[in-house]
């Protein structure tokens, strides 16, 4: 296969990978979704996940139907991301994909579960030692050397069983043994500092030796100062003095020393050069001993060391994910064919954020706090208060379906998410145009319209065209999404403009109720069935006489809470215990 037939590689990154990776080692790191392999490749990891993403996930991708559903899937995958145990586990993380079939989201699901589970049954001392192993296997590099290390010390911080029984099919004492190898022989046949004791310590005579004989006529003078007289005394100095330098034997130096030299400096500089290149080769046949002695304890561990690095990167992935499900206070959904159900759902983005119950489809739910969502409705219209959380509430559902559809759990107490084959999530776009009208219809319909099952989560569309054509369009999609099996949540302003609604959808509302003290506006977030909410614009115009400033601008306020019901503004400032 070409590289450059995946989606985002063009003849530039493709150069880039087979120059480092050869062709099939390419091809493998993508289909192996490796962003590691990509970015040390020179690939820029934001590319490297996109790449990945769409080679390994491309239905998953595709069924985010929109840029919306995709903004909110980063920004999910962002937060899991910043609960990871390593850097591979959060490229990994980075491109986790929705999957297709929901014994496949059952399976992730049940392992991030199991995770979380064992996550919790450690103590504060393991957690740190987990946490210890893994930034020191991100600090070393990720090498398999790190890995056995890393494998090692999880096993003996408890990280065993069913969760972790990846860990348990290595052979701990070949770990131990390959551990002392690992890291130490290079493939060129070189071996690192430390492998050996022996060889270390030959080295330190040959580097001692070698410096001896850069400064001949220092060891010279040296010898001449101790008043030697005759050529054999002058041999014997040379002897003591070489020995106690390089911690070699008397008899080694003897051996080396020149027979036949001119003079004192010949014999220096000849004996000192045969004994460099005498411990040259002793070290270049000792590394040889070792490299081989390395490479067979390597070989004889070699499937118990495969075994510990993918061991360590899968444990990492999982508990990263389980960290953020810890972190989150996740919960466990239940995986339907359709519909879209949760009882004290939060949503992710918001710091303490009100819980609230919603559903569309059939559920089973019954919640242990806060109402019961009805159940079979496909469609509700979602109306009520400005600022009163509707889009806040569609975000929330997409959040919900968009993890559930990755295997992973859910912000809420109980859910039930249904498999779609299209989440189409649209925000509201505050530009009047025919331009936004025309890219907003091309943007949600087409998913509507196509083959196999779609949510539908749309926010106002009121904001896009004049009221009455927005009326008339909304009820076109309601009608579409009953028509086609599908499920939505449409937010709008105007539901006294809407006609009748088909049998199978509802509408809802959300409620402001008043001002508090501060003059913030109070809302009730969870919906209430069956009830066109209110926009209540006189809490703001309530506002705005409160905090006029100066007498002309009161004026004007006042204007308009005649406008609204100056009863109704006089009565919500009287509740906010304003004071003039």
């Amino acid at each position: 296969m070409r590289l450059e037939d995946y989606w985002g590689v063009g003849p530039k990154t493709s150069a880039r990978l087979e120059s480092a990776l050869g062709r099939e080692g390419a091809v493998a790191a993508i289909e192996s979704a490796d962003v590691r392999a990509l970015v040390e490749a020179g690939v820029t990891r934001g590319r490297a996940v996109r790449i990945l993403r769409r080679a390994n996930g491309k239905s998953g991708i595709d069924a985010l139907a929109t840029r919306d559903a995709r903004d909110v899937y980063d920004d999910l995958l962002t937060l899991a991301s910043e609960c990871a145990v390593t850097e591979h586990a959060a490229d990994r993380i980075r491109v986790l994909t929705p999957r297709p079939t929901i014994e496949a989201r059952r399976d992730r699901l049940d392992r991030v579960l199991a995770a979380r589970d064992a996550w919790a049954r450690l103590d504060a001392e393991a957690r740190t030692a987990v946490r210890e192993a893994f930034d020191a296997y991100d600090e070393a590099g990720e090498t398999e050397r790190a890995a056995v290390k890393t494998a090692l010390e999880l096993r003996d911080a408890g990280l065993r069983g069913e969760t972790f029984e990846a860990l348990d099919e290595a052979d701990p004492d070949a770990l131990r043994d390959a551990l002392g190898a690992l890291g130490y022989v290079a493939p060129d046949g070189s071996v690192s500092p430390g492998a050996d004791d022996r060889l270390d310590r030959m080295r330190d005579r040959l580097e001692t030796l070698q410096t001896l004989e850069s400064g001949a006529f220092d060891v010279l003078e040296t010898i001449q100062e101790r008043g030697v007289r005759s050529l054999d005394d002058f041999r014997a100095a040379f002897v003591e003095y070489v020995s106690h330098e390089t911690d070699l034997s008397r008899g080694e130096v003897e051996s080396a020393a020149a027979a036949d030299a001119r003079d004192a400096a010949d014999f220096v500089s000849t004996s000192l050069r045969a004994l460099v290149d005498e411990l040259e080769a002793d070290v270049k046949s000792r590394e040889e001993t070792v490299a081989e002695e390395l490479r067979d304890r390597i070989w004889a561990a070699r499937d118990d060391v495969d075994v510990a690095v993918e061991a360590v990167d899968d444990v990492a992935l999982s508990l990263s994910l389980a960290r953020f499900a810890d972190e989150y206070d996740l919960s466990e959904p239940t995986l339907a064919e359709t519909g879209l159900a949760v009882c004290g759902a939060r949503n992710l983005f918001l710091d303490d954020p009100q819980p609230i119950s919603y559903a569309v489809g059939d559920h089973d739910l019954s919640c242990s706090s806060g109402v019961v969502p009805p159940s079979g409705d496909r469609v509700s219209v979602l109306t009520g208060a400005n600022s009163g959380g509707k889009t806040t509430l569609l975000e929330t559902l997409s959040q919900v379906a968009i993890l559930a559809s990755m295997g992973l759990p859910v912000p809420a107490e109980s859910a039930v998410v249904g498999r779609f084959d299209a989440l189409v999530f649209h925000r509201r776009h505050a530009s009047f145009n025919a331009g936004v009208l025309e890219s907003t219809l091309k943007s949600i319909v087409p998913p509507l319209s196509g083959d196999g099952r779609t949510m539908m989560l749309v926010d106002e569309f009121e904001a896009i065209t004049e009221p009455g054509r927005a009326a008339d369009l909304l009820n076109g999609l309601v009608n579409l999404t009953v028509e086609r099996d599908a499920f939505g949540v449409y937010v709008t302003h105007l539901a006294d403009e809407l006609s009748p609604l088909p049998p199978e959808a509802r509408i809802d509302g959300i409620f402001a109720e008043g001002l508090t003290e501060s003059l913030e506006l109070r809302v009730d977030y969870q919906p209430r069935f069956g009830t066109v909410g209110k926009s209540t614009p006189e809490f703001i115009v309530s506002r705005l006489v409160a905090n006029a400033r100066g007498r002309a601008e009161r004026a004007g306020f006042e204007a308009l809470a005649a406008a609204v019901g100056e009863e109704a503004v006089q009565k919500t400032l009287s509740d906010a215990e304003f004071t003039d």
